[in-house]
């Protein structure tokens, strides 16, 4: 029998192929992060040697889910902006993220981090906040895939600890750049906080500087009327019509929740390959996306948490809301239950997400990168479990991951974080909670 030298080898894998159907029984050979052998157990036709092993009997294995907007720097004000008045963000948000710090970047990370390790995100993209290298270490560290932002904005009367001229927003970005893409798992994008609250000249700095360095220019994009009508009003454009204008649109772009779009918008994102994504617990307080029409032309679409501020981290929450809202939506009035299938929807926390992190889409399959996760199916609501893809959508949470591996390397296995002092950083996290009256929270 061959034999070949490997990195990691899971035995008796029941996984999830590219078309999210059971596999059982087999043996993944892991070398330098990616899987370089699927065989099944009964039929091996190669002898591993591998430096690791670990039996997999009673999980099931699919690639990492992706949050395709997450907010590192509001994991602190968790449970605090629910049912509060609007604008949360410019009330609640804004101030909080003007008396970031350095430990506060640190402790927010950390619990980010350990918040997606243990629900099955694999990878992430940082929507942009301050002190982002505080966050960087604490991610290198962590092992997980991401991507990072600086909050860019150059608005006149914003907080003096977070006013920037465009200038400046682009050297601090360019900073991070420097220091952090490339490192470990991490990238580095750039970012446009919101369109209103960026000048021209940022935006086209932005873009610029993005397109010479190929990497990824993000914005929050058409998520309230009051982002589209300043445009409309000063340039007789909508916001997606004024960027394909300046040159901006393309595989490069990726324009966060894109809820409130116009036919004419649709149709420019398809054209230029631009990428989006939605959150859908954030995105109920203000509008339902038109995710059916996007798909059906082809545009690529993630999801995202928005978190943690607006509803946690868990993309397992995000799913099922999602499916629900598509089906109150766009199902009921069609009379038609699956408008929005469950593979669909694992599609868009998977490969969608992969897409606007640019990276490949992530799969169970021989050369594709190991980014992995293990769900327990020793649990009673997942006993009987009929077809697995409805059932990872309607009865999967958080708390059934019990293995993450990203890169082929286990960064959680069987809940034990292995890659992050967990019990450190629950002490931090209580001490925050118990002075959160004297940061003013």
């Amino acid at each position: 029998m061959k034999k070949e030298t490997i990195d990691l080898l899971l035995r008796h894998v029941d996984y999830l192929d590219e078309n999210w159907e059971l596999v059982q029984d087999c043996e993944i050979a892991v070398k330098d992060g990616r899987i370089v052998g699927i065989q099944s157990m009964e039929q091996a036709c190669v002898d591993y040697e591998a430096k690791e092993q670990a039996d997999c009997r009673g999980k099931l294995f699919l690639p990492g889910l992706i949050d395709a907007h997450m907010h590192t720097g509001q994991q602190l004000l968790r449970g605090r902006v629910l049912d509060e008045m609007p604008m949360i963000w410019k009330r609640i948000m804004l101030p909080f993220e003007s008396t970031l710090d350095e430990k506060k970047m640190r402790l927010s990370a950390s619990l980010a981090a350990l918040d997606m390790i243990r629900s099955g995100t694999c990878g992430f993209i940082d929507a942009g906040s301050y002190y982002m290298e505080a966050a960087a270490e604490v991610y290198a560290d962590s092992g997980l895939r991401g991507a990072l932002s600086l909050s860019t904005m150059d608005e006149k009367g914003l907080p003096e600890t977070i006013a920037m001229t465009a200038e400046e927003a682009i050297e601090k970005t360019d900073a991070l750049y420097d220091q952090y893409h490339g490192k470990g798992n991490l990238k580095v994008f750039y970012s446009l906080r919101s369109l209103i609250s960026c000048s021209e000249e940022l935006i086209e700095l932005a873009a610029s500087r993005a397109k010479e360095r190929g990497t990824t220019l993000q914005a929050h994009m058409n998520e309230y009327p009051g982002e589209i009508h300043p445009y409309l009003s000063r340039y007789q454009k909508r916001p997606y019509e004024f960027l394909k204008e300046k040159g901006i649109l393309g595989p490069w772009f990726l324009g966060a929740h894109s809820l409130l779009l116009s036919e004419e918008e649709k149709e420019l994102i398809r054209e230029s390959g631009t990428r989006i994504c939605h959150c859908p617990f954030s995105n109920c307080g203000k509008a339902v996306p038109q995710t059916p029409s996007l798909l059906k032309k082809g545009i690529p679409v993630g999801l995202g948490t928005d978190g943690a501020a607006h509803g946690g981290l868990s993309m397992w929450n995000e799913m099922r809301i999602f499916r629900s809202v598509m089906n109150v939506t766009y199902g009921v009035p069609l009379t038609e239950p699956a408008v929005m299938p469950a593979k669909t929807i694992l599609d868009m926390a998977v490969k969608g997400g992969a897409a606007c992190l640019g990276e490949e889409p992530g799969a169970v399959a021989v050369g594709k990168r190991a980014d992995l996760i293990g769900i327990d199916l020793d649990a009673p609501h997942l006993w009987v479990h009929g077809k697995l893809s409805n059932t990872l959508l309607e009865s999967v949470g958080a708390g059934d991951v019990k293995d993450m591996i990203t890169g082929g390397k286990f960064l959680m296995k069987n809940r034990e974080i292995l890659t992050l002092d967990e019990e450190r950083i629950r002490r931090e996290a209580l001490a925050f909670e118990e002075g959160a009256e004297r940061w003013n929270i």
